[in-house]
């Protein structure tokens, strides 16, 4: 997973560099800063004194010292004025420079704190916002592990009306499917101990309404069913049936050719690392994790029927017991294809993110 924001003190990061959101002197400071500092030890202050300061974006390295990584790379934030001072441009600037400096000494695995947005007052969802893009851009050219790293949950802040809008289809919709479980629970203990007289059929009662059984919600590939959806998506059956009976490799290599989207850009899109689609490209057979299969409906900007097809060839499916899979279904239905976007909101609701 080349992209990934995790709750950690960044100052513990077992990484090839961390950046420090430093200030103008680099003689340190207040919030990650200082924590770094004190980290690291004198010998870090000492080497700091040595570059001269630092003007706002641009980015200077040090090594880490008593960190448990090689480099230390300093930046230094805008203050925020209300963001009409360029303000957007310059954090872009510190987060392109300590990428540039990385790269430049050949470091797999960066960790990045959110620049700007403790005491300099940058607004949280807008300094995610530049952070994520940024970092994204740099990866559709780079091979990296980019950690964003934050010391509580609520550091980070994603899309306010997206999340608003996820969080209630997960109300709506979860707590709906955990209402029926406990139907069904019900119901079984019903059966197991025997109705009272005069009760009717404890099935009436509880028998879930709208809903099929699993049998029935598998696609059954029947002849008249093949003929029935291969008239509506302008196939013969003969290539529905060879449709059919493709791996999961082999539906995500079709997709592509059909999007004309590169390899490049579909890892980059689903935040997955490039040696791993090597993998599922070159065997047939190969079935990823579920959050790699899931990133890859995202970045490929599937369909929900399209995105269920893609699962159950990797041998899962959506679940409306799992909050993660609600998230993305939600997605899904309604045309949000950000992984990046998406992860935050799963960081949000401590839950597993997509990619690998």
């Amino acid at each position: 997973m080349p992209f990934e924001i995790v709750r950690n003190d960044i100052t513990r990061m077992r990484v090839d560099a961390i950046v420090n959101a430093a200030n103008n002197s680099l003689l340190g400071g207040g919030g990650v800063d200082g924590a770094i500092h004190r980290a690291a030890g004198p010998q870090l202050l000492e080497e700091c004194r040595a570059l001269g300061g630092c003007k706002t974006g641009e980015a200077k390295l040090t090594r880490g010292y008593r960190l448990p990584c090689k480099y230390v790379i300093h930046t230094v934030g805008p203050i925020w004025r209300g963001g009409s001072e360029g303000e957007e441009a310059l954090l872009a600037v510190c987060y392109r420079n300590a990428l540039a400096i990385a790269r430049q000494q050949g470091c797999d695995s960066v960790a990045f704190p959110l620049i700007s947005a403790g005491v300099y007052g940058y607004p949280k969802d807008q300094a995610l916002r530049v952070a994520a893009t940024e970092i994204e851009r740099f990866l559709q050219e780079a091979d990296m592990m980019i950690y964003l790293v934050a010391y509580t949950r609520d550091a980070i802040v994603p899309d306010a009306r997206l999340f608003g809008e996820v969080a209630a289809y997960i109300d709506d919709v979860y707590v709906r499917e955990h209402r029926d479980f406990g139907r069904e629970a019900r119901r079984s203990q019903y059966l197991r101990d025997g109705a009272p007289r005069g009760v009717p059929d404890p099935g009436s009662l509880f028998r879930r309404p709208h809903r099929e059984d699993n049998a029935r919600n598998e696609t059954v590939f029947s002849e008249a069913n093949v003929e029935r959806l291969t008239a509506l998506q302008g196939e013969t059956p003969e290539d529905a049936q060879t449709r059919t009976a493709e791996t999961f490799s082999e539906m995500l290599i079709r997709k592509l050719e059909e999007k004309g989207m590169s390899d490049m850009a579909c890892t980059a899109r689903a935040n997955v690392d490039r040696r791993l689609f090597g993998k599922i490209r070159n065997n047939a057979g190969y079935r990823p994790a579920k959050q790699t299969a899931l990133a890859f409906a995202i970045a490929l900007e599937l369909s929900l029927e399209e995105a269920r097809e893609l699962l159950v060839k990797a041998g899962f499916s959506l679940s409306h017991g799992d909050k993660r899979d609600i998230v993305v279904e939600y997605c899904l239905i309604n045309g949000h294809y950000n992984v990046t976007s998406i992860n935050e909101i799963l960081f949000k609701l401590d839950l597993q993110p997509l990619g690998y």
